[in-house]
């Protein structure tokens, strides 16, 4: 086997075709693990001494019948029957208003949490910021 022989042989196998492959591959499992959001909700609680001097104007609350209702600055209570027609109350009174920023949820202790999640999803999907409130225990 001569020279020019060997050397045809070794240039035939590139790595340059594997590592695009490589490459590819960890920009594509990159790109696709951004998309995985976890289903899982995280609760850890802090515990403070006092309350925060801020309160948000606009408030949902679910009474233990699972009713809500709405209020902006504790006037004008609105009933709603589902949570998907609460958003543009809420959207509307929050541009109205460019210091609140936003809702204060205040759930009956009663109440089915899948009801709590409901009202939270139509705030994650409009962009609107949702607030728990608990009473402090004595």
């Amino acid at each position: 086997m001569s020279l020019k022989q060997q050397h045809s042989i070794q240039a035939g196998f590139s790595m340059a075709s594997m590592t695009d492959i490589i490459f590819l591959l960890l920009v594509f499992f990159m790109a696709t693990s951004t998309f995985v959001f976890p289903t899982a909700l995280e609760v850890d609680l802090p515990q403070s001494v006092q309350q925060t001097s801020v309160k948000p104007k606009a408030c949902v609350f679910i009474d233990a019948q699972s009713q809500i209702t709405a209020a902006y600055d504790n006037d004008d209570f609105r009933q709603f029957a589902a949570a998907d027609s609460l958003a543009p109350y809420l959207i509307g009174h929050l541009e109205a208003d460019t210091t609140q920023t936003a809702v204060a949820i205040y759930a009956d202790h009663t109440v089915e949490y899948g009801k709590i999640v409901e009202v939270l999803n139509v705030g994650a999907k409009n962009g609107i910021k949702m607030v728990l409130a608990t009473q402090v225990e004595q």
